[in-house]
């Protein structure tokens, strides 16, 4: 596997834009909405490096730009992304699941108590 390769793929948040356009071709807006906390500039810079490394192709329409996975230059490490997202997957369905089942009083906003302040007294 190329140094290019792993360098690509160090960074989770390369990872994460690899496992969005894995099995459909985004646009690159799609991409940055389902990054929130990332400007759209930092996904551009990492796709850049993602076409770069040639892990990813991109397609222009009109003015718009689509990427998608090429899941073969990535070789054995297409299979052991996949298992490590499905394994992520997985742990977050059942801690969703065993949050929902969990007895006792739900977890819920924390209240804080205003205390009164003390009336002045008179003279």
């Amino acid at each position: 596997m190329e140094a290019s390769v792993l360098d690509a793929i160090a960074s989770p948040r390369r990872r994460e834009i690899l496992r969005l356009v894995w099995d459909q071709e985004q646009s690159a807006g799609a991409i940055h909405r389902a990054m929130p906390d990332v400007t759209f500039g930092a996904v551009s810079l990492q796709l850049r490096s993602l076409v770069q490394a040639g892990l990813v192709e991109a397609r222009i329409q009109q003015r718009n730009r689509f990427y998608r996975a090429r899941r073969e230059a990535l070789g054995p490490a297409a299979e052991i992304l996949e298992n490590m997202w499905d394994d992520a997957l997985w742990k977050l369905k059942l801690a969703a699941e065993l949050e929902e089942a969990r007895r006792g009083p739900k977890r819920g906003p924390i209240r804080v108590k205003k205390h009164k302040k003390p009336k002045k007294r008179e003279p």
